[in-house]
């Protein structure tokens, strides 16, 4: 009686146990799956994140400097102008404060006419510049064309656009931002047809506006003389940076940082 008795709690508990054990596997199975999912959708949507980001980056190099000119074929003297010129932009921008991260600088020809660009991004939105962000932007832009006297000891038609930037943001400084400490806030630059090209003209008296172009001057060459220090300080950089440019033609803003924070052996 006692040995059946035995036997049947035996039997009992074996029973409870694959029952339990029955229990737990299914959990398991079940945990699994749901993880399984919860990776997969998290996969896709980074997945998805990465080719739109990587889809936006496109479009936006397209927009600023142009498709890649494909039977565009440089010199090599050309090709080391040009990566002198781009690192300039780069060493210069990534040495100042207030000034946005290189993104991407490439010497591949594009078909607006560009031999090469440095992208530069703005973390975050970014609606205003200060004062300081335009002064570095305009020794950012003279970079190209210092990098050039400094490593061949002549300069070329590269950095025709580059002056071009550079004296309309020192103009506007002036005139449209209240930023020169002679004239303050005063207005001697109105925009007419913003949304038509925005053609600007002067409303102020031929002396004024002769002083206005000297003070142009004046700004774009401190900010040339202050990007020939950085750059001539940095030269052993310049030259390190130049020569993985022009044997990668493209290169990243990790890639360009690595270089430049790498200490000297």
């Amino acid at each position: 009686m006692l040995n059946q008795r035995n036997q049947l709690n035996t039997s009992a508990f074996t029973n409870t146990k694959i029952t339990v054990t029955a229990v737990v596997l299914r959990i398991e199975k079940v945990f699994v799956e749901r993880m399984r999912v919860i990776f997969e959708v998290q996969f896709i949507t980074v997945l998805i994140i990465f080719v739109v980001v990587l889809g936006i980056t496109a479009m936006t190099t397209k927009w600023i400097a142009g498709y890649q000119k494909k039977n565009a074929i440089l010199t090599d003297k050309e090709k080391s102008i040009v990566s002198y010129h781009e690192i300039g932009h780069a060493l210069v921008a990534a040495l100042q404060s207030h000034s946005a991260p290189v993104q991407k600088i490439t010497i591949v020809p594009r078909t607006s006419g560009a031999l090469g660009y440095t992208m530069q991004v703005d973390e975050g939105n970014h609606y205003l510049m200060t004062k300081d962000e335009i002064i570095n932007k305009i020794a950012t832009l003279t970079a190209g064309r210092v990098a050039e006297e400094i490593v061949f000891g002549s300069i070329t038609t590269g950095a025709s656009n580059d002056i071009e930037q550079a004296t309309k943001l020192a103009r506007a400084m002036i005139t449209r931002y209240g930023m020169s400490d002679e004239f303050g806030m005063v207005a001697m630059e109105t925009v007419e047809n913003a949304y038509l090209g925005g053609d600007t003209s002067l409303s102020c008296s031929a002396e004024t506006q002769a002083r206005i172009d000297a003070l142009v001057v004046s700004i774009v060459k401190e900010q040339y003389q202050k990007a020939t220090q950085i750059l001539t300080e940095n030269r052993a950089k310049l030259d390190e940076l130049a020569k993985y440019l022009y044997e990668k033609e493209t290169i990243t803003g990790e890639e360009f940082m690595n270089i430049l924070n790498k200490k000297e052996a």
